[in-house]
């Protein structure tokens, strides 16, 4: 049995945007399964509500911007710079919550394994900062 891979092409710019159980707003980008792709554009002064993942593994690489991510997982806890280069991971399981400073929108690139599931795969938990409205 031959399985056929399907070929895609998207614009960041114009990308169905989704939005994250923490608030922001995601562009999907092209994936392939066991993956999904996304780049998240908070606007400078956003802060995202804090969240924890059911049955996902997040890698994340900052595009553009600054900022800030707060995870804990287990009894490590710690914050982290988001700066361009900066690449982390969230793996099932960790809390976290990021903001956007500076005067430019942050840009993450974020790839999830095994693709979101809907609504019900994050969960709102406490978080180091006062989330923003949106």
């Amino acid at each position: 049995m031959t399985v056929v891979a399907e070929l895609q092409t998207r614009v960041a710019a114009t990308a169905a945007a989704a939005a994250a159980p923490d608030g922001s707003e995601v562009r999907l980008l092209c994936g392939t399964i066991p993956r999904q792709y996304g780049a998240v554009h908070p606007p400078p002064g956003a802060v995202a509500r804090a969240a924890t993942h059911r049955s996902v593994d997040e890698i994340w690489y900052v595009l553009a911007g600054q900022g800030g991510i707060w995870r804990r997982l287990a009894e490590r806890e710690e914050t982290i710079a988001l700066t361009p280069g900066v690449s982390l991971n969230l793996p099932v399981g960790t809390w976290f919550q990021f903001r956007s400073d500076g005067t430019v929108p942050l840009v993450v690139l974020g790839v999830t394994m095994p693709p979101l599931r809907g609504e019900q795969e994050a969960v709102i938990v406490p978080g180091a900062w006062e989330p923003t409205e949106g």
